[in-house]
């Protein structure tokens, strides 16, 4: 009986001991080294560095650029759940319930740009956007909207919102197989249940879909809204590095101009102390906003 409980303590510490290991090396490491060089004024570069204690911290709050940076990644936060949660959605549903013979190619199609780099996927867009050659003026001319023809990328104005659709284009199909996964698990008998009862299709999507598929809806949330505010300014660096005139740059992209153009490594790190302290109460409130007691009928 020792033996077998020894065998068993071995066995996690076999298992957990590497993978914590890991964890501290390639997240702990990294997280506490950003936070202690949040306290100094260092190029990343040379081997000296002056402590100044709490200086980057207070040109953070007085920054100018700082607030701005932090609304484009909430606008990209709103505009990413939105757009993809919708489209995701409608797409699962109708790959699902409907008896569509292509399903199986279109669930290919869809996922297909998320087998896609990043870096690729706004080196394209960049040429959808191209003011004389790309396919969005080009269309617009086609159909005689030149009026509405502009330069997509190089506009303060319409730069960020430019952004929006590449990104929701490039994570519809991760989420569309996470939904579809959810929705083929419910036990037809609810819908056969809820056709007796006189409901109708979209009834039967608001009162069994729906509530069914809850948990996916929620971890593609929160998976959407972390990955945007930690991973959002790859994009904005390949299409437009944060321009024109700072009018998109995300704290991400920002981040990596103080830390690796301008050489201001310690005011980097403070950037970054700011992203995970957002990430971390954004996370919390969504999870107390999102959460619902779990539906079984």
């Amino acid at each position: 009986m020792v033996q077998t409980k020894k065998q068993k303590y071995l066995f996690l510490a076999f298992c957990l001991v590497p993978t914590f290991i890991m964890f501290s090396i390639f997240t702990l490491y990294p997280l506490f080294s950003g936070l202690y060089f949040s306290f100094f004024e260092w190029s990343g570069t040379s081997q000296t560095r002056e402590f100044v204690g709490f200086d980057n911290y207070i040109r953070l709050f007085n920054d100018e650029i700082i607030p701005d940076t932090v609304w484009h990644d909430y606008f990209l936060v709103a505009t990413k759940v939105i757009g993809i949660m919708v489209m995701a959605l409608f797409i699962a549903v109708a790959l699902t319930q409907l008896k569509i013979k292509e399903a199986p190619f279109y669930r290919i199609v869809f996922f297909f740009p998320n087998i896609m780099s990043v870096v690729v996927i706004g080196i394209l867009w960049m040429f959808i956007y191209n003011p004389n050659l790309g396919l969005v003026n080009s269309g617009l001319e086609m159909i005689g909207l030149e009026e509405w023809t502009r330069p997509w990328l190089g506009s303060e104005t319409w730069a960020l919102p430019s952004l929006v659709l590449p990104s929701i284009w490039a994570g519809i199909g991760l989420f569309m197989l996470l939904l579809m996964g959810g929705i083929s698990n419910i036990s037809k008998s609810y819908y056969e249940a809820a056709k007796i009862d006189g409901a109708n299709e979209w009834q039967q999507f608001w009162k069994v879909t729906l509530p069914l598929i809850w948990p996916q809806i929620k971890i593609s949330i929160l998976y959407i809204v972390i990955t945007t505010l930690n991973g959002s300014f790859i994009i904005v660096q390949v299409m437009t590095g944060g321009g024109p005139n700072n009018s998109t740059h995300v704290m991400g992209s920002y981040l990596y101009q103080q830390a690796f153009t301008q050489y201001n490594f310690g005011y980097g790190a403070t950037i970054g102390v700011m992203i995970l302290v957002l990430s971390l109460i954004t996370v919390v409130l969504l999870q107390l906003l999102l959460r619902r007691d779990r539906v079984e009928y």
